[in-house]
């Protein structure tokens, strides 16, 4: 479940079906419950503070007029968008204000979606419950937040910058930890492993110290729930459902795989697009960190007692104090930009501090808001990826706060220092959340992104990584010092300095970072003229050879070569063959994440089998170097043959180091 950006949002990330009718009216009433006394922490908020007194009036929040705004909003937007279905939850001052799905949880067979039945995968949403059980056994004093978490393991993680990690890093994606994705997804629950044997053996590098860097980690959140598991004494799903489920009256809610004979007709089929047909159910081997399935009616449950710090009706899940404290606003971020909370991430939007998770898996997509200054919580999934570019979810959003929540963006002055501010920040980034030392280092070098400054106006965009909902790139300009917002809406962007000098990016999304490339060996324009300079003369050396053999054919000429240079021939070729086999074969196994996790150890042989076929090819390159030197070295008839043989060794050299300094020879397939 990587986090749309992203979140993410690679990244991310991010992250319609045609002639839609949008479902019977599903209204539902929540219990009517009165909030308790106690009040959210006073946490800070940046920029929520300024609202244009010209703003238009807010029409009122109200069923109906909700009701007038999303019918007519919602299926038009899966319609656009190839998107099967969705449905909407709004709770407000302990209600549910309006609940009602869009199209089909089955668009071949054409059932509608029911805001109170219908299952959907909220993906990483489902930390939030993990969280969640972490806070209440804080509560109870079984965990202490700021203790190593090896106390509580069987196991230990890493602690490869001799500090130790705490529960606390881990509820604000601050554990340090590479990003690993071998296995997130099993073909068939038959293949889910207990988390006791899965922790283990996938165990990744410890990339930062543990409490600096936000990078988001499926892995962290998971080993977070086996803590709960351990302490508590019980699986964690039935944990979940014995100490949040049953006292939130979530009838239709279950982090089991495969789901519960009860549940099975309820859920939803999942899309890439609806016109492509359904998928299979997706089997999540971290189920802690994405593995739950919903329904709106059920989540609403859950966002009105986080609304009302821990209590639903007569049940509890968290006593006030440790609600607010779950909820306020961790240190290590710029005060400028949002941060993390214990779980729940900020989000500010029109004014308001809200706190929340989005949650992504393959086929499901879906967001989850909290606004605790008006007592309002919206949650939204759709069961299909859809083909916009921009995430719908966030469109959705925005428009729904732009109507009930109106709000003029403050028009802060551009700094005199834009052009000299702009201009320190330009280069090329890495996002934290990312693999750094394993296998698929490479996906990070495809993931690095630019910001590129706008010489007419000094703003600064990032290549495609930012887009407005037309498609075009989001332009930031700057307000502050080292702070950048969007000219056209909220988002910002700050710049902040590490330890050694280098510029770390903070967006929206307090989970992960940007950080600046300063080795030239690590940017893309590099590393692609070494790639395509290498991969080409390989090629064209493959390539050369059956038309010159044919030409020598056609016009009767043979090859003049004495037998050890046509053996050096022969070899090169060969070596040429090999690396060419390593590249495309590499390529084919890792095409698209979704099959990565089905590899899992049944495609570790596989991977052996192309990386020693690399291996044999760098081996090459030391011949190739040999060769260049020997045919140098000889009076050979035709000088073109000579220099051709010296830019194959550059060739095979570049493309070695390469596979060496992307980890492609890494042997270790933890990923």
């Amino acid at each position: 479940m990587p986090v749309e950006i992203s979140r993410p949002t690679k990244r991310v990330l991010a992250m319609a079906a045609s002639t839609w009718l949008s479902c019977a009216p599903l209204w539902g009433q929540g219990p009517a419950v009165k909030p308790p006394a106690a009040k959210h922490a006073p946490a800070a908020a940046p920029d929520v503070s300024t609202k244009a007194s010209n703003a238009p009036v807010a029409p009122a929040l109200t069923q109906e007029d909700i009701s007038v705004f999303l019918d007519g909003f919602m299926p038009q937007q899966i319609e656009q968008a190839d998107i099967a279905g969705a449905v909407v939850a709004i709770v407000k001052d302990g209600h549910l204000l309006f609940s009602r799905g869009y199209g089909y949880s089955d668009y071949g067979k054409k059932v509608p979606v029911s805001a109170e039945n219908t299952l959907f995968r909220p993906g990483s949403i489902s930390k939030l419950f993990t969280w969640t059980s972490v806070m209440q056994l804080v509560e109870q004093g079984k965990l202490q937040l700021d203790r190593d978490v090896n106390d509580y393991l069987d196991f230990k993680l890493p602690a490869t910058f001799g500090k130790p990690t705490t529960l606390r890093d881990i509820m604000t994606h601050r554990p340090g930890l590479e990003e690993t994705i071998k296995n997130l997804f099993e073909a068939s629950d038959k293949d889910l492993r207990p988390l006791a044997e899965y922790l283990p053996a996938h165990l990744p590098n410890q990339i930062f110290p543990p409490g600096t860097i936000p990078a988001y980690s499926n892995y962290a959140t998971t080993v977070a729930a086996y803590i709960v598991q351990r302490v508590s004494g019980q699986a964690f799903e039935e944990y979940v459902e014995q100490h949040i489920f049953q006292p939130l009256n979530m009838n239709h809610a279950t982090f089991r795989q495969p789901l519960p004979e009860n549940l099975k007709a309820s859920m939803s089929n999942g899309y890439t697009r609806a016109s492509q047909g359904a998928k299979p159910f997706e089997n999540i081997e971290v189920a802690p960190a994405g593995s739950l399935s919903a329904s709106a009616e059920s989540m609403s449950h859950f966002m009105i007692a986080h609304l009302q710090n821990g209590h639903y009706g007569d049940g509890e899940i968290l006593k006030p104090e440790t609600a607010i404290q779950m909820y306020a606003r961790q240190d290590g971020w710029p005060a400028t930009m949002n941060a993390q909370a214990l779980g729940f991430y900020e989000e500010t939007r029109n004014g308001h501090r809200i706190i929340g998770h989005g949650g992504d898996t393959e086929y499901f997509h879906s967001d989850l808001h909290l606004i605790p200054d008006t007592n309002l919580g919206f949650f939204v999934s759709y069961n299909s990826a859809g083909r916009n570019d921009v995430s719908p979810r966030e469109v959705l959003f925005q428009k729904f706060l732009d109507r009930y929540f109106p709000f003029s963006v403050p028009n802060d002055p551009t700094l005199s220092t834009a052009a000299e501010d702009a201009k320190q920040v330009v280069g090329w980034y890495d996002v934290s959340r990312g693999f750094k030392t394993n296998i698929l280092s490479v996906l990070t070098l495809l993931g690095e992104a630019k910001i590129v400054v706008d010489k007419k106006d000094n703003t600064i965009f990032i290549d495609d990584t930012f887009k407005n909902p037309n498609g075009v790139p989001k332009h930031f300009r700057v307000i502050g010092p080292m702070l950048f917002r969007d000219v056209d809406g909220q988002d910002k962007l700050a710049f902040v300095k590490d330890a050694n000098g280098h510029f770390i990016c903070y967006i929206d999304f307090p989970f992960m970072v940007f950080q600046k490339i300063e080795n030239p060996l690590n940017q893309t324009i590099f590393n692609y003229v070494i790639l395509g300079f290498s991969l080409g003369v390989i090629a064209l050396t493959l390539l050369f050879w059956p038309v010159s053999a044919i030409l020598r054919w056609h016009y009767g000429k043979p090859l003049t070569l004495d037998p050890r240079s046509k053996r050096i021939r022969l070899i090169l070729r060969v070596i040429c063959a090999l690396d060419l086999v390593f590249v495309i074969t590499f390529a084919i196994a890792f095409s698209s994440l979704e099959k990565l996790g089905g590899l899992g150890p049944h495609g570790d042989f596989w991977l052996h089998l192309i990386q020693v076929v690399g291996v044999l090819g760098a081996i090459g390159s030391l011949y190739a170097i040999l060769a260049a030197v020997v045919t140098w070295s000889e009076k050979q008839p035709w000088v073109w043959y000579r220099v051709w043989n010296v830019l194959l060794a550059f060739a095979c050299v570049g493309f070695f180091w390469f596979a060496y300094h992307w980890h492609m020879f890494n042997f270790n397939l933890r990923y």
